[in-house]
């Protein structure tokens, strides 16, 4: 079997300039990586990457995106394609991360609590511009929910609602994490990945959350993800990320693992 193309999202998140990975998304567990999140962009390029998933988790608390700059830099410096997002709030946030350079815009908390402007957005910049990015958690009855705030409320709907109606909108590129999942590296949900590939079929779907190594990495492309971000694995040597490309572009042409 021929599985469609699949890019790896090597990620990189920012917080008081340093890069660090927070464990389910609690500013509370925070481990730090290193200083010089621009050194680590020219690694992962060096490396055979294309893209970046590039986090700015300050402005992800309080608003106001920051990592202009940096996009700026990674962009010209390494010729990686990034995706970014953090503290976006608004049509502006959006037209001056892509000015920077950015190559998608990643729209999280807002594209659950104002799903008609985020759509507006998709028309106005285009659908290769946006990722929405639908955080979510299994509810006690075997519902797919969307906190929101910090994971803290619960957004009316479900995850298959959301992602239907960004489907019918233009969406492209859908980024979905299983908040249990995040930075546990405890495996990423296989089984939620194949409900929204049968669910939203034609989005372009990127697994987040979970990542041990080079076998989860296939198996989220044998369950119709388009991509996949890569979070702790890469930065604790978990995985090795040539061989993840070179493994995974074999399996897109179908040849045997």
């Amino acid at each position: 079997m021929t599985l469609p193309g699949f890019t790896l999202y090597p990620a990189i998140d920012v917080r008081d300039g340093r890069i660090v990975r927070l464990a389910q998304g609690d500013y509370a567990q925070e481990t730090r990586y290193g200083d010089d999140p621009l050194a680590l962009a020219r690694a992962y390029a060096g490396q055979g990457a294309q893209w970046l998933h590039l986090v700015d988790l300050d402005a992800a608390r309080a608003g106001g995106y920051t990592l202009f700059e940096l996009v700026r830099r990674i962009v010209s410096d390494t010729g990686l394609r990034v995706q970014t997002g953090g503290g976006v709030r608004g049509r502006d946030d959006v037209a001056r991360i892509l000015d920077a350079g950015a190559a998608r815009v990643v729209v999280g908390s807002l594209a659950v609590r104002e799903a008609d402007e985020v759509i507006d957005w998709i028309e106005a910049f285009g659908r290769e511009r946006i990722t929405v990015a639908l955080d979510t958690r299994l509810d006690r009855a075997g519902t797919w929910r969307l906190p929101v705030h910090g994971w803290t409320e619960t957004a009316a709907g479900t995850l298959e609602d959301m992602a239907a109606r960004y489907a019918a909108h233009g969406l492209r590129h859908l980024l979905c994490t299983d908040i249990t999942r995040d930075g546990m590296m405890t495996g990423p949900n296989l089984a939620l990945y194949r409900l929204l590939a049968d669910c939203v079929p034609d989005l372009e779907l990127q697994a987040s959350g979970g990542v041990r190594h080079l076998d989860d990495v296939l198996q989220a492309q044998a369950q119709g993800c388009a991509g996949i971000v890569l979070g702790r694995s890469l930065l604790e040597g978990k995985l090795a990320l040539p061989e993840a490309l070179a493994r995974t572009a074999a399996a897109a042409r179908g040849e045997a693992r």
